[in-house]
């Protein structure tokens, strides 16, 4: 059995799509009130912060795969995030279960240049702190011996369906609303942006690679990195008619926080957005060459033909 643990989120769904379809039928899906993906799916109600709900969640299985997503309030994620993981690799580790960890870029913070799994964890900022621990209180447990486990990273995502991230909230959830685009800080930096579809296939194949284990892996995206301004472009002409939009500079971010709660979020995290953010995965495309990565066309066509279909 293979057990997504917070199976309701975009990665949990895309990652269950993968595993039914490629490498078994046993699976569970874990969270508060879970919902089937595969019609073979097991439903398992858990709360991650108790340990001992936590341990019936993962008894039985062979993979278990953390992809909880909470809420974007740094407040809950500093809260909850270090008891989850506690009762995570605990469970794991009492049950003899692998892990396979997906985890965002917070922890290394402001860098320059090429983000590589080795880059060190610079984060100042609170939302960093937290994703830093995390990842710290897994990496240990690797390190001494107590799991068999691996990290998976993704930078931004973007994606089709029921994808929340900030792209698709600024960019295609405007779209679909027919308001105007917002883009933050500038529109001319390269962006890294990974596939929801994507890093649930990556997730899958990296779970059920053997030797892929006690190591960290950054998920494949597509090296031809656009701009906001070049991302655009490409939804106008999947759209068929050009998209407008909007800058929203530094201060008018910072002003705009005090009223709304998502922006507020963004703030720690805006030195993304103000150079170029390379983030690289070469160590996954040599390891698995023949992975197809969406590129950034094929993708947004068909997050656009989606929008098309539900306004006819």
């Amino acid at each position: 059995m293979q057990t997504i643990l917070g199976a309701n989120g975009i990665i949990g769904t895309e990652l269950a799509k993968e595993l039914y379809n490629n490498y078994t039928h046993d699976i569970r899906l874990v969270s508060r009130n879970p919902r089937k993906v595969n019609e073979t799916d097991t439903l398992f109600p858990a709360d991650l912060m108790d340990a001992a709900q936590t341990e019936q969640a993962v008894k039985g299985s062979e993979i278990v795969y953390l992809t909880v997503g909470l809420p974007n309030v740094t407040l809950i994620a500093q809260e909850r995030w270090p008891v989850i993981m506690h009762n995570v690799i605990d469970a794991c580790i009492n049950q003899q279960v692998k892990l396979v960890f997906f985890d965002n870029t917070y922890m290394y913070g402001k860098t320059t240049g090429v983000i590589k799994e080795g880059n060190p964890f610079l984060a100042t900022g609170m939302k960093g702190k937290v994703r830093s621990r995390v990842s710290t209180l897994l990496l240990n447990s690797i390190h001494h011996g107590e799991i068999t486990a691996l990290i998976c990273r993704a930078p931004e995502f973007y994606g089709p369906r029921n994808t929340h991230s900030i792209t698709n909230a600024l960019v295609f959830d405007n779209i679909r609303k027919s308001k105007k685009i917002k883009i933050l800080v500038k529109d001319h930096c390269l962006r890294t942006l990974v596939y929801t579809p994507d890093a649930g296939k990556a997730m899958a194949l990296l779970g059920n690679t053997p030797d892929a284990y006690n190591q960290t892996w950054h998920l494949p995206c597509d090296y031809n990195r656009l701009t906001p301004k070049e991302f655009i472009h490409e939804a106008s002409n999947a759209y068929g008619h050009k998209l407008h939009y909007i800058v929203l500079k530094n201060w008018m971010i910072n002003l705009l926080a005090n009223f709304n709660p998502y922006l507020k979020e963004t703030v720690e995290i805006l030195y993304r957005y103000q150079a170029d953010h390379l983030f690289d995965s070469s160590k996954f495309m040599t390891r698995f060459p023949d992975f197809k990565v969406t590129t950034y066309r094929e993708g947004i066509t068909e997050i656009i033909n989606e929008i098309k279909q539900a306004k006819k």
